[in-house]
């Protein structure tokens, strides 16, 4: 596994991430038992996974916390996240320290390393600041949160526009973004401002249905193709050449490696509820870039795409 800093936080994380929500929750979502999917956690860490990314709306920080039990608190990067909204409204103040306390509980820790915002709206963003913020700044003041950070709701935003207004701020350390191999606008979007502001991001929707389901991709690129998106031919020729001797291990494979060298993501997120799904999602995340004629492809015939989120 390889290492690297989460951009100004000064904290080390590994590039690979164990996501415990999307769709699997760890296996929670296909039947695994909470047993099954503790050992997830386990088999993780034996991979020299340090990242875990959970949330409140996950039902998985118990189930977290057994998994790392055993583990050195200072060994491993805990990430959890809080929903900014309750019935259409942005949530009041007193309900950050509310919601991480009850996170704590859940997680056995005195601290989570990142603590963000999940899924917040352009639209409720700068309510959001104003009363949310404060709090959450108080809470790393005391200890209780090492980081504060924001993600988009890629699916119904696949076009950044709250990150891209959430770059105007300073207050954020850590943000998670959409990127993937069939949308890549946060390139410009959001990971070059990143960059320059040294602000850690991590990575989510580096596979989805569309890059997990051949068919899916199939539809994805013709409903692109038909919209003048793209030119279908010349991208189901650029996805079609990425498996070869010498390329890509499989279209997952070469997901995860575009976006594991993508200059400005820190931290790949990977969900799984099978450990040799895990494996293999270590094993690609742990492999050379991609041909740079592969890449540069990719870049070029998915270059206008900003409205899909390959979900």
């Amino acid at each position: 596994m390889d290492y690297t800093t989460l951009g100004r936080t000064g904290v080390r994380v590994s590039v690979m991430g164990l996501g415990c929500g999307g769709h699997s929750r760890l296996g929670q979502s296909y039947g695994r038992t909470e047993v099954e999917s503790v050992g997830i956690v386990r088999a993780a860490l034996d991979h020299g996974i340090t990242f875990f990314d959970t949330a409140e709306g996950y039902g998985t920080e118990a189930i977290l916390s057994a998994g790392l039990r055993g583990t050195p608190r200072e060994r491993v990067v805990v990430s959890t996240k809080m929903s900014p909204m309750a019935d259409g409204q942005v949530v009041p103040r007193a309900h950050v320290r509310e919601a991480l306390e009850a996170s704590l509980r859940r997680l056995e820790t005195e601290y989570v390393d990142v603590y963000l915002l999940h899924g917040l709206a352009l639209r409720h963003y700068d309510e959001a600041v104003s009363e949310l913020v404060p709090e959450l700044l108080k809470l790393r003041e005391q200890g209780k949160v090492r980081a504060i950070g924001v993600t988009e709701a890629f699916a119904s935003d696949p076009g950044h526009a709250m990150l891209q207004r959430a770059m105007q701020d300073d207050c954020w350390e850590v943000m998670m973004v959409g990127f993937n191999l069939l949308n890549q606008s946060a390139r410009d979007r959001v990971l070059a401002a990143a960059r320059e502001k040294s602000i850690g991001v991590l990575n989510m929707f580096a596979v989805r249905r569309a890059l997990g389901d051949p068919s899916v991709l199939s539809e994805v690129v013709s409903d692109l193709g038909r919209r003048g998106v793209v030119d279908e031919q010349a991208a189901r020729a650029a996805v079609d050449a990425l498996v070869r001797d010498g390329g890509a291990m499989s279209l997952q494979d070469a997901a995860y490696r575009f976006c594991r060298y993508e200059p400005g993501l820190h931290v790949i997120l990977s969900g799984t509820g099978n450990a040799a799904h895990l494996r293999s999602n270590v094993a690609s995340l742990t492999r050379p870039p991609l041909p740079e004629e592969d890449v540069a492809r990719l870049r070029e015939v998915f270059a206008r795409v900003e409205d899909v989120s390959g979900n």
